[in-house]
């Protein structure tokens, strides 16, 4: 039952990348794969019995995917020092842009009668 999961998985995903190279689509091939695997499961041609306990496994271990990233990036120390103060100034400053824009669309999202709750309250 899992290995069936784990073949729906992967040849999805194949297919993903198989679209990517022949058709030079813009998205990279694991998201097509995505895309199509999500299309095939509200069409019903694939049921979520089939990959569920699959899908469970690999997420449980998803950490041991981000290995190959992390070493990558250890191999970049001596590029990333010589621009950690750009890398330091741009998370933070993009880290406080997203949390004062998330602000500012939540206040316009919420419903006008809490705003007037708001004002008689601090008057």
């Amino acid at each position: 039952m899992i290995m069936r999961g784990f073949a729906i998985l992967l040849g999805f995903s194949l297919t993903g990348v198989l679209l990517h190279e022949g058709l030079h689509l813009p998205l990279p091939g694991n998201v097509i794969g995505l895309l199509l695997f999500l299309a095939a499961l509200f069409g019903r041609v694939v049921k979520l019995e089939w990959v569920e306990q699959s899908a469970r496994l690999l997420t449980s271990h998803l950490l041991l995917f981000f290995i190959p990233y992390v070493i990558g990036a250890a191999a970049l120390f001596p590029l990333l020092g010589a621009s950690a103060f750009s890398i330091v100034v741009g998370v933070v400053g993009s880290t406080f842009a997203v949390l004062w824009v998330t602000g500012i669309v939540a206040r316009k999202a919420s419903p006008q009668e809490e705003e007037a709750d708001h004002e008689s309250f601090s008057a």
